[in-house]
């Protein structure tokens, strides 16, 4: 067992101390008499303790309650992980041109986010052991999970991407400068960024090729993955009968920058142009070695608090409603 806030803990010897001292006192006559005589039908009356007991019922519940708000803990055993050695960013472009529905899904057509997700989601749930992070960008970057192998939590906020959702433009640069960002310091056998995108930079501040050699000279290998069909892609758009209809767009990928890009960092580039295709990407990222390292970590721990604060409320209650009532004090 461990306490969140043990400093309430000092409240307890306060209590007990208090309650000394008021025991030590007494409490105050409630009347005064000039001779014991006046009162000696009294006297033969059996002395009653409730005044100790309402008394240890208060102390009692002050006890409970200043546990209570150390917030006790109790951790419900441990469990042996195993990590890899392997930290992986995901960058993920978000750009208005991934809408382009140029991939197949069980036999319905999907836009280039959408086929992402699912590769990106079967990839995760392969790589149990991996510390993988999200990084999302269009014409900026932001970080859509930090590295973690709590890996629900990561299909939680990749199902919450979708296109435009930080503006028109494609910040590559960006994207990747964030990525090694996450990945710098990190004590891991081997860090990888895998970088999605369907066009070209136009919106870092930093650029591309700067990004890779920052990335180089930290030893982390970028795959780049071009995600677009070979010459045009059918664009959604809706016509002024809210039908929805396709357009024809040229695909604009900076294929050399991606080369170059992995190049300098000892990784690879590929093109995705069918759910096939980068399916297969990812099978093949997937066979990176691994390196297991054994660790322990908590499950969960369960909070105890109410245990002992509303024990506590209780105790308060029943000292409260006895000496208003059936132990009432006169006067």
């Amino acid at each position: 067992m461990n306490f969140v806030s043990p400093w309430w803990l000092m409240g307890i010897p306060a209590v007990v101390i208090l309650a000394w001292v008021r025991g030590r006192s007494g409490r105050e006559s409630a009347f005064l008499y000039s001779s014991t005589a006046l009162v000696r039908g009294i006297t033969q009356l059996n002395r009653s303790r409730a005044g100790r007991v309402l008394l240890f019922l208060r102390w009692f519940a002050l006890v409970l309650v200043f546990v209570g708000l150390a917030r006790p803990q109790i951790g419900q055993g441990t469990s042996s992980v195993k990590a890899s050695g392997i930290d992986i960013v995901i960058a993920l472009d978000l750009s208005p041109s991934m809408a382009a529905e140029d991939f197949e899904l069980q036999g319905r057509r999907v836009n280039r986010v959408e086929i992402a997700k699912e590769v990106i989601t079967k990839f995760i749930d392969q790589r149990q052991n991996d510390r993988i992070g999200i990084v999302a960008f269009a014409k900026q970057a932001f970080v859509a999970a930090p590295l973690t192998l709590d890996h629900d939590f990561l299909f939680t906020n990749l199902k919450r991407l979708d296109v435009s959702q930080i503006g028109d433009g494609t910040a590559v640069g960006s994207a990747l400068t964030a990525s090694v960002n996450r990945l710098r310091g990190l004590k891991s056998k081997s860090r990888i960024v895998i970088l999605m995108t369907d066009g070209q930079d136009n919106s870092s501040k930093v650029p591309p090729l700067t990004a890779a050699e920052a990335a180089q000279a930290l030893g982390v290998k970028v795959y780049t993955i071009g995600v677009g069909t070979q010459g045009t892609a059918p664009f959604p758009q809706t016509d002024p009968f809210g039908r929805k209809m396709y357009v024809r767009v040229p695909v604009d990928i900076d294929e050399e920058t991606l080369k170059q890009i992995s190049a300098k960092t000892g990784a690879k580039y590929y093109r995705a142009d069918s759910t096939e295709t980068l399916k297969q990407i990812y099978e093949e990222i997937d066979k990176l070695e691994r390196t297991e390292v054994e660790a322990k970590k908590f499950q969960f721990y369960e909070e105890l608090y109410a245990y002992f604060v509303l024990p506590g409320a209780v105790l308060f209650a029943l000292e409260l409603i006895l000496s208003h009532t059936v132990w009432r004090k006169l006067p």
